[in-house]
C-alpha cells in the first residue's frame, strides 16, 4: 500500500488543450491490462526532455533523443509497459523505430516526429508485433480527458496511478499544467523518474521549455530515491502545446509557469516515493548548514541509500547511530563531527559528536513509528541546504523484486 497516496480523481485532472491521450491493451507482457499509451500533440507544440545518464540506456531513450535533436516538431509520444527494450542492442533500436514508424503511418507524420518510451523488464526483446497491433486501438481511444487512464496505463510495479493538475494565471490569461508519472522501484534518478510526462497549453519557445524541464527535474525528480538504482529508461518530457493562445514570454510569466510545472513535478516525484516498492514510511531528509548544495546532497543521499538506516525506519527502531555513520562516510573529508546536529522531526538526537543528554530512545521510537517524518542533519559549516524524499526498506521490497519476472 502506498503511504498516504490515493488514486487521482479523474475530475481533478484538467485536460490540456492540444493533447489527446489513448490507451490500449496490447498484451505486451500480461493479457488483459492497459499497457500502451499514445499521446497525440497538436501541430506547433514544443517539446523538451531529459533522460537517464545510465550508459546502458534503453533503445527508446536513444531514439527519443535523436528525434528531439532532429528539429522536427514531435506530433506523438508512444509509451509501452511490460518491456524496457533496454540491453537489446541494435535489434532493440530496430524494434523501437518500427513502433515509431507504425505511429507515424497512422498519424501521417514523419518517423522523427514520434517519441518512443518503454518501461518494464530489461534485456528482453520488445514484442513489436503486439505493440503495432495495439496502436489502432490506442488511436481509437484518443480523448482529451484520458489523463487518469493514461496514468494507469504506464504503471508497472506501481500500486497507485500518479497524476496531478494545476491552473495558473499568466498576463495573457489562465493556462493548465497536467502531468503523470510512473515509478516505484529502481529509483535513484540521475535526471528524472522512470517515466514522467507534463503538459501545458501555454505557448513556450523551445529554449525556454528546455530550461524549464531541466530546472523542474533538478528540484523534483532528482531529489528522490527508493533504492539507489538509476533506471536504464528514465525520461521526463515537458510539452507546451500553445493551444490556449496564451504565450509565456515575459519573465514574470515564465517564472509563474515554471513554478506550476515544478509544483506538479514535485507532487509526482513524492508520489513515486510514497508508492515505493514495499514502502510503509515516507521520509524527508533535510541537510542544512552545508558548505555547498553538493555536499548537502552527498550527506542526504548517504542517509537515504543506507540499507541499515532504511531497515531501521521500517522497524521503527531508533538505532540512530546508523544515521551518524552515514553522515560520516558521505564524503566530506573535513567534516567536523563535533558541530553536527541530528534531529528526528523536532527531537534533538545528537550534538557535540554524540547523543544529546536530553535525548531518550522512546522519543526517537515515537517519531519513527509515524508514517511520515523528517530526518534533519545540521552540519554547521555554511549556509547551503538540500532536501530529498525517500522511504523505508521492507520485507515486501525484497519479495517484489525477487518475484518480479515470475
Amino acid at each position: 500500500m502506498a503511504v498516504n497516496l490515493a488514486p487521482p480523481e479523474p475530475a481533478s485532472l484538467h485536460p490540456v488543450a492540444g493533447i489527446e491521450l489513448g490507451v490500449a491493451m496490447a498484451g505486451i507482457r500480461k493479457a488483459g491490462r492497459r499497457d500502451l499509451l499514445l499521446m497525440r500533440l497538436a501541430p506547433g507544440a514544443t517539446t523538451a526532455g531529459v533522460f537517464t545518464r545510465n550508459r546502458f540506456c534503453a533503445a527508446p531513450v536513444i531514439l527519443a533523443r535523436r528525434h528531439l535533436a532532429s528539429g522536427r516538431a514531435p506530433r506523438a509520444l508512444v509509451v509501452n509497459t511490460g518491456n524496457a527494450n533496454a540491453g537489446t542492442g541494435l535489434d532493440g533500436l530496430t524494434r523501437a523505430l518500427a513502433v515509431c514508424a507504425g505511429v507515424a503511418s497512422e498519424l501521417g507524420c514523419a518517423v522523427e516526429q514520434v517519441l518512443p518510451y518503454s518501461t518494464g523488464v530489461i534485456m528482453e526483446p520488445l514484442p513489436v508485433e503486439r505493440v503495432l497491433a495495439g496502436i489502432p486501438a490506442a488511436f481509437a481511444d484518443l480523448d482529451a480527458d484520458n489523463w487518469a487512464a493514461a496514468a494507469q496505463a504506464i504503471m508497472t510495479t506501481d500500486t497507485v496511478p500518479k497524476a496531478f493538475s494545476r491552473r495558473v494565471r499568466l498576463s495573457g490569461g489562465e493556462v493548465t499544467v497536467t502531468g503523470i508519472a510512473k515509478g516505484a522501484g529502481m529509483i535513484r534518478p540521475d535526471m528524472a523518474t522512470m517515466l514522467s510526462f507534463i503538459a501545458t497549453d501555454a505557448r513556450v519557445a523551445q529554449p525556454e521549455l528546455a530550461s524549464m524541464v531541466r530546472e523542474a527535474a533538478e528540484r523534483s525528480f532528482n531529489c528522490i530515491t527508493v533504492d539507489g538504482d538509476t533506471s536504464t529508461n528514465d525520461a521526463f518530457t515537458l510539452i507546451a502545446t500553445g493551444a490556449s493562445g496564451v504565450a509565456a514570454t515575459a519573465k514574470s510569466d515564465l517564472a509563474a509557469l515554471s513554478h506550476a510545472v515544478e509544483q506538479v513535478a514535485a507532487l509526482l516525484a513524492q508520489a513515486v516515493v510514497r508508492d515505493g516498492e514495499g514502502a510503509t514510511k515516507f521520509v524527508t531528509i533535510q541537510v542544512e548548514g552545508g558548505g555547498s548544495r553538493e555536499e548537502c546532497r552527498l550527506v542526504a543521499y548517504a542517509i537515504a541509500h543506507s540499507p541499515l538506516v532504511k531497515t531501521a525506519f521500517f522497524a521503527s527502531d531508533p538505532n540512530l547511530g546508523r544515521i551518524l555513520a552515514a553522515i560520516g562516510y558521505a564524503g566530506i573529508p573535513d567534516l567536523d563531527v563535533s558541530r553536527v546536529e541530528l534531529y528526528l522531526d523536532e527531537v534533538l538526537v545528537a550534538a557535540n559528536g554524540g547523543r544529546h543528554p536530553d535525548y531518550r530512545e522512546e522519543l526517537g521510537a515515537e517519531v519513527l513509528a509515524k508514517q511520515e517524518f523528517t530526518v534533519r542533519a545540521v552540519l554547521n559549516r555554511g549556509s547551503a541546504s538540500s532536501t530529498l524524499w525517500t522511504c523505508d526498506l521492507s520485507f515486501d521490497y525484497v519479495k517484489i523484486n525477487a518475484e518480479y519476472r515470475t
